[in-house]
């Protein structure tokens, strides 16, 4: 997972367009992108069109997921009853606020599951886990709270507006103080739920260098996937969220140097010490690339 991008759950024009995104998950959204007059139309949409994908009629090799109401919001139920029929990869949660908002939605899906005939477990969870000033303080919680947890994301938009910021990031494009610090603390409880970390939507779709230039320090920095909002910001989140032939080259070289030395702790390479650390980074570093590794 690498691209995820979204798409309104009321246009059935961008739904037809989806599945060709080149996006490893396409997120229908029944949130802020559909207005609350258009909800029960949005909910229909997206029910026949993941029905379609279901008996094949249309085929994409991503996963669909679906952007649901938050829990607070009054609207979840009515999004869960219409979508789960059809059978969506995932759920995703906006403004999660701690391991308990993953749990409640756990046991609404189990309930969905049973009610319409689907395998126990198969619906995952993706969560915007940093809406709120009251999530950042929860962003450390989700270890260990759901098996279906897939994906932790945080988002500055909505955070901004609860807060009272009058803008999130920069003159320059960069987000400001404030929303570096979650954005790092999503990274590090992702990681500590051993769940993917995903980076946020950069807004200005037309500024594609600007957004190169966000994924390549989110991927740098331990981020695996980032969020679209316009198609043609897929194919750059895919090509630098993808591990390079050089980096899997090196990363390959460094597990056979420590398999030849007898996996000791620390080895030489190219007069450079390796530890256990860059062993692990390897490890990961070949894992996203899709190659295993006894």
């Amino acid at each position: 997972m690498r691209s995820l991008l979204f798409v309104p759950g009321d246009s059935e024009r961008k739904l037809e367009k989806s599945p060709t995104s080149g996006a490893d998950v396409v997120i229908i959204d029944l949130e802020d992108s559909v207005s609350v007059d258009a909800k029960n139309t949005g909910r229909r949409i997206t029910r026949e069109f993941l029905g379609r994908l279901r008996t094949g009629e249309i085929s994409s090799p991503a996963r669909f997921y679906v952007r649901i109401n938050d829990l607070r919001s009054g609207w979840a139920d009515a999004d869960l009853d219409a979508v789960m029929q059809a059978a969506p990869a995932g759920i995703m949660l906006p403004k999660s606020e701690s391991r308990i908002d993953l749990q409640d939605l756990h046991a609404r899906l189990d309930v969905h599951e049973a009610e319409n005939e689907l395998p126990d477990g198969s619906t995952g969870i993706l969560l915007v886990a940093s809406e709120t000033a009251a999530s950042v303080f929860g962003l450390g919680s989700y270890g260990g709270a759901s098996d279906r947890l897939q994906g932790l994301a945080w988002g500055g938009e909505d955070l901004s507006a609860d807060v009272g910021a009058s803008d999130n990031r920069t003159e320059q494009g960069r987000f400001t103080e404030p929303y570096r610090l979650v954005r790092n603390l999503c990274l590090f409880g992702a990681v500590a739920a051993q769940t993917a970390p995903v980076d946020t939507v950069y807004t200005n779709y037309r500024d594609l260098d600007g957004l190169a230039e966000e994924c390549r320090e989110a991927e740098r920095d331990g981020f695996t996937a980032k969020m679209a909002i316009h198609p043609a910001q897929v194919a750059i989140i895919n090509k630098i969220f993808t591990p390079s032939e050089t980096a899997v080259a090196q990363a390959k070289r460094i597990v056979q140097a420590f398999r030849a030395s007898g996996d000791k702790g620390v080895i030489g390479l190219d007069g450079e010490m390796l530890d256990r650390p860059h062993l692990k980074r390897a490890h990961r570093t070949l894992q996203r690339a899709g190659i295993l590794v006894d």
